[in-house]
């Protein structure tokens, strides 16, 4: 008979799944990793099924069988109807007593913050923000692309750098060295060879994603069209940061910003430093910060938040991943 663990910990995006399995005091007893959550695509259960593999690793190598709680912060959990349902299907896995699902950009945010209280962007395939306040209080948008307002992520940034490229080669729009730069990527000649790569999945549509750091690179060498571009992402990502400042009364106050995802955490100048000049004018009490530990921290202090476990296991547990 195995024994109970205080928190099992998951942080599931929709690449891949880490999950970490920790004692009351703190102490992280296993670690795992599988593939990723994507349940809109494979269905809640098929979802589960593939974070099943490392939740069973993890508790193998820590000689347990379950755990008083889950904290499962979820890629795609976007809806609090989402998060429910989420959570009660984990709960009928039996693999711990009490669940709270929450969506995976909170997992970024508690993993930078000291405390559970600031606002967090997330910027990798896709745009996302969150806030939260120590009593519960969360700011959150629904951040499922165009249709929810949102602009921007590495999927969006390929999309526009190829819309401008396009029209930059056939006359409809300004010159730009994307219409070289991208097609060049790919081996390619000219928009025109790669707009019919793409139309034929003669390159998969999975990597258009690949464009997103030929865009960076264009701009840094000067492109005014990438550069533009660039603009616009810092100031997307302030709006939302700012907006939920001010939906948490926290505007006012000296409050961490968090800074996370591939497209952040690559400290490309012209973005790193957009973000903080445009901060410095909206949120002047802002203070940002470039995220880069594991988002699997985030989900379990935040675990340990929800069992109210004392600072020192908290510390124990940053300790871990932070060292």
């Amino acid at each position: 008979m195995g024994m109970t663990a205080r928190v099992l910990a998951i942080d599931a995006g929709n690449s891949k799944t880490d999950v970490a399995v920790l004692a009351p005091d703190g102490t992280v007893l296993a670690t795992a990793r599988g593939d990723g959550f994507r349940p809109h695509t494979t269905g809640v259960e098929a979802a589960l099924d593939t974070v099943a593999k490392p939740v069973t690793e993890a508790f193998t190598r820590a000689g347990a069988t379950t755990t008083d709680h889950i904290s499962a912060c979820l890629a795609n959990a976007d809806f609090p109807f989402e998060e429910d349902q989420l959570a009660e299907a984990l709960q009928a896995r039996t693999w711990g007593t009490t669940v709270t699902v929450r969506n995976d950009t909170f997992a970024i945010l508690r993993a930078g913050a000291a405390e559970p209280r600031g606002v967090a962007v997330v910027c990798g395939a896709g745009i996302n923000c969150v806030g939260m306040r120590p009593d519960g209080r969360t700011a959150r948008f629904p951040a499922l692309g165009r249709i929810s307002g949102d602009w921007g992520g590495g999927w969006g940034l390929a999309e526009e750098a190829l819309w401008h490229a396009a029209r930059a080669e056939d006359g409809r729009g300004d010159p730009t060295a994307l219409s070289s730069t991208l097609p060049a990527h790919f081996d390619l000649p000219s928009m025109y060879a790669l707009i019919e790569a793409l139309h034929l999945e003669r390159i998969a549509p999975a990597r258009r994603h690949e464009l997103t750091p030929v865009l960076f690179t264009t701009a840094a060498d000067g492109d005014p069209t990438a550069r533009a571009l660039i603009d616009r992402l810092a100031e997307e990502v302030v709006a939302m940061a700012t907006v939920a400042l001010t939906r948490l009364d926290l505007l006012e106050e000296e409050t961490p910003v968090l800074l996370g995802g591939s497209v952040l955490a690559a400290r490309h100048p012209q973005l790193d430093h957009g973000i903080r000049d445009l901060l410095a004018t909206h949120a002047p009490k802002a203070v940002p910060q470039v995220v880069t530990a594991s988002p699997v921290l985030g989900a379990a202090l935040l675990g340990l938040d929800d069992v109210e476990a004392p600072p020192t296991a908290q510390a124990r547990t940053r300790a871990h991943y932070e060292r």
